[in-house]
């Protein structure tokens, strides 16, 4: 049982909280989020009858609104952010002021004794050297603006006396809140729905990891605090450091008449390229159980229930 732990997360209706938060739930936390539902999402509509589950609607800049939930919190997990590197250069203002300076005023306002774990994301490796792994102790070089503001507040979380940070590898998976755009997801969706992709870059590489196995992680820095605090852990697939065109073979095991072709022209938006060890958070006994071929016949069946047109007669 979760000893009545109560948590409060921000963002906890988005892609990743809405499997996150209801798992939390089972588990027996009590657990309070605050989201903007920006998105008009009833993510976690399923969840509202269970009494140890409540909500906030409200910004997670909101100082006064932050410090108000935050102070009864022994966990703390900062969602809320503006994810991806094309949705924060179209508004730097706010990617700055929600992925960097709300984790920094949410930090100042946790006791000592408060824990906090923190996602940020493994494109702060930037372009990494080839063959070469990158793991905790590599230098981080971020390179674009969404991996700038995460690294960023990556550095007040770990600056305080009980945080974890979690640099998650690429999500995919199905999600209640889904994000298409993510690149499994993404590719995924084509092949189901295009059945072609035209890829740039692609020999460029990158890790992966499953919504459900993120979930997963969190749980595991839960349960195992104490050992794990004051550090950063990758968090991925060890057996999924693949190029994007490596990926598309993949795809095109389970759907022949997938096809895909290289454009002479074309620059990825994050430049992510690098592989990425995940051994630092194995150690601690964390696996992920769910690989990336799960994820794809996943992604397939879950498209027969999506389409991401807003305009026309489908």
């Amino acid at each position: 049982m979760a000893d009545n732990l109560s948590i409060f997360i921000t963002g906890g209706a988005g892609y990743l909280g809405s499997i996150l938060v209801p798992s939390l739930i089972q588990d027996g936390y009590k657990v309070t989020v605050l989201d903007n539902f920006l998105f008009e999402q009833n993510s976690l509509s399923h969840i509202c009858a269970n009494p140890n589950f409540d909500i906030v609607c409200g910004d997670a800049r909101d100082e006064a609104l932050v410090a108000t939930h935050v102070r009864d919190a022994d966990v703390v997990i900062p969602l809320a952010a503006l994810v991806g590197a094309p949705l924060c250069d179209k508004d730097p203002i706010g990617a700055t002021t929600l992925n960097r300076d709300a984790v920094e005023m949410l930090v100042g306002n946790l006791t000592p004794d408060q824990k906090i774990i923190m996602p940020i994301t493994n494109s702060g490796y930037g372009i990494g050297e080839t063959d070469k792994f990158c793991t905790e102790k590599t230098p981080l070089n971020p390179i674009t603006l969404y991996a700038r503001t995460k690294v960023e507040a990556e550095g007040f979380v770990l600056a305080h006396e009980n945080g974890i940070s979690l640099r998650l590898a690429t999500v995919f998976g199905m999600s209640p809140r889904m994000r298409v755009d993510l690149l499994v997801n993404d590719f995924v969706y084509r092949a189901v729905k295009d059945r072609a992709v035209v890829l740039f870059e692609s020999h460029f590489k990158r890790n992966y990891i499953h919504v459900r196995d993120v979930t997963r992680a969190f749980r595991h820095a839960i349960s195992n605090f104490s050992i794990m605090k004051g550090e950063a852990y990758n968090v991925g697939l060890s057996d999924a450091n693949i190029s994007k065109w490596e990926l598309c073979e993949k795809i095109q095991f389970h759907l022949p008449n997938f096809v895909f072709m290289e454009a002479p022209i074309g620059e990825d938006p994050d430049k992510r390229d690098y592989i990425v060890s995940n051994e630092k958070l194995e150690a601690t006994g964390f696996k992920p159980a769910h690989s990336l071929d799960d994820g794809i016949v996943e992604l397939i069946k879950g498209y027969k229930m999506i389409r991401n047109d807003i305009y026309g007669n489908f």
